[in-house]
């Protein structure tokens, strides 16, 4: 009779750790509050495994509006934002609920309708024109009205033209930035967005860019440590481990490397762009 070969020992105690349940070692993990645009545009998936790897972690993304974003902050939820709404940003850190604020990247908004487009948005120059031109033609307009950066940013180029958007043509969603785009599509309106998610989208949704360029459309990113001061348990020192590698030079390379369709989505200060 043929004998067995005999069963390594090394596999005899996998099986045996497998079998009981041991459990195994712990990864540590950081909790992220963040923009959909950063998610929708394909941007994490590309950004976060290599630091995760490096760091051996794992990063849980939040992905909401900036508002509730920086509200998840606030309440000590999470660990770290990353967001783009300056100025809630650094009430955030006035605050003091945030700490270390750093630039990270920049692209912009703009402002998509339909490729007939009925409002004569073409015809603009300016945002705030366009926006007037929507109204005054009360062309459907699908509003994020989630407090996120874009949200900030819409209702501030409103207010800047001078107009309280109201009626049945303007749609408050509450949703996020790819829902909205979708929507838009279906309904024949316009919103604004910004770049980075309308790249992602536009194979799926038929909108077209009408309106871009303008100063007001300007759309920058911060990311932020939690204070640890104000919530001991926040982990401070992966958190700045995160913001020093998106800040640094794999993280820059990965954000300016990033691409769809052959167009670049987000873009670096220094890099022969803004600050």
């Amino acid at each position: 009779m043929k004998r067995l070969s005999r069963i390594p020992e090394t596999f005899l105690v996998i099986l045996l750790l497998i079998l009981t349940g041991a459990p195994a070692a712990a990864v540590d993990r950081l909790r992220m509050s963040t923009t959909t645009s950063t998610e929708n545009s394909g941007l994490l998936a590309v950004l976060l495994p290599p630091f995760e790897k490096k760091f051996d972690c794992k990063v849980d993304v939040i992905a909401v509006g900036t508002g509730k974003s920086l509200k998840l902050g606030e309440m000590g939820d999470v660990d770290v934002v990353f967001v783009h709404a300056r100025k809630l940003e650094d009430k955030f850190v006035a605050n003091g609920f945030g700490v270390n604020r750093r630039d990270v990247m920049y692209n912009d908004f703009v402002i998509l309708g339909p490729p007939d487009d009925p409002a004569g948005v073409r015809r603009t120059h300016t945002a705030q024109d366009a926006f007037r031109a929507i109204a005054s033609k009360g062309s459907p307009f699908i509003s994020r009205g989630d407090e996120s950066g874009t949200d900030v940013k819409e209702k501030e180029i409103w207010v800047a033209a001078g107009i309280v958007p109201k009626g049945s043509w303007y749609i408050d969603s509450g949703q996020g930035m790819g829902e909205v785009i979708m929507m838009a599509a279906q309904k024949r309106g316009y919103t604004l967005s910004d770049r980075g998610t309308y790249i992602a989208f536009r194979k799926k949704a038929d909108l077209v860019v009408l309106e871009q360029g303008d100063k007001d459309l300007w759309n920058q990113y911060g990311i932020i440590a939690v204070n640890p001061k104000k919530w001991p348990h926040a982990k401070y020192d992966l958190a700045m481990k995160l913001i020093d590698f998106v800040t640094g030079p794999e993280g820059q390379s990965l954000i300016a490397g990033y691409k769809v369709d052959g167009q670049q989505l987000f873009f670096l200060y220094g890099k022969g762009g803004k600050h």
